[in-house]
């Protein structure tokens, strides 16, 4: 399988958000996932949230890559986002409180991924997610309402090296 991959430097801007989200819907395009298509929605918020926190907590430039597989639309193909900054500290999950108007990107994060981690890298770190580009369920599937988890069992995502519990929303 052939991987496509581009990337683009972030400054330590909040108005650098809007133009990653920007820069990943006309990347998605291009590789053939159409931006009102569910799985390009779903990436441009991991996007906005891993950048969001790189340029929020670190205060340093970071790069943002995507890592997109050259597939016919239809084919299943894992979707690759790589946040990489200069600071050496971990990502660390917050619980937000009610009206909190921060401290829910990696909770969005880990309930929308289908993967996601960090590494350390040189001088800094990698923050990564993937998600899963499934082939479309046949129409019975669909009509039958295939609910997914429906029994609500919880499902291990790993960050770092250590095992994270992940209840659906």
């Amino acid at each position: 399988m052939q991987v496509l991959q581009v990337q683009t430097e972030v400054r330590p801007d909040p108005a650098e958000v809007g133009r990653a989200r920007r820069w990943a819907r006309s990347r998605l395009a291009g590789s053939g996932i159409e931006v009102d298509e569910p799985l390009a929605e779903t990436l441009v918020l991991l996007i906005s949230e891993l950048v969001t926190n790189a340029v929020v907590h670190t205060g340093c430039p970071a790069v943002l890559r995507l890592l997109l597989p050259r597939l016919p639309e239809s084919a299943p193909a894992t979707v690759r986002v790589e946040v990489t900054d200069a600071s050496t500290r971990p990502p660390r999950p917050r619980q937000a409180e009610g009206d909190d108007t921060n401290g829910r990107g990696l909770a969005l994060v880990d309930g929308l991924a289908d993967r996601w981690g960090w590494q350390s890298d040189g001088a800094g770190k990698r923050i990564w997610c993937e998600v899963d580009r499934c082939e479309p369920k046949p129409k019975a599937a669909e009509d039958a309402g295939d609910a997914g988890d429906a029994g609500g069992t919880a499902g291990v995502r790993h960050l770092g090296a250590a095992p994270v519990v992940a209840f659906p929303f």
